[in-house]
C-alpha cells in the first residue's frame, strides 16, 4: 500500500492491529505480543505493537 502522509500509514496500521486483536478472540488467549512493522524503501517508519498480558490475583 502507498500513503500520502504518516497519519495515514498510521490509521491503517492500527486498523490492521485491531483487526488482528479482535480475530485473536475466536481462540484462546494467551500472553504476548504482536506487532506489525511499516517500512518505506529505507527501512522501517512505524512500529505498532499488541501486548496480552494476563495477571492472576488470587490463586485458585
Amino acid at each position: 500500500m502507498e500513503f500520502t502522509d504518516m497519519e495515514g500509514v498510521e490509521r491503517e496500521a492500527t486498523q490492521a492491529m485491531a483487526d488482528a486483536a479482535r480475530e485473536s478472540l475466536h481462540r484462546p488467549i494467551k500472553p504476548g505480543e504482536a506487532a506489525i512493522e511499516v517500512r518505506d524503501d529505507t527501512g522501517p517508519v512505524m512500529r505498532v505493537r499488541f501486548t496480552i498480558k494476563i495477571e492472576r490475583l488470587r490463586r485458585q
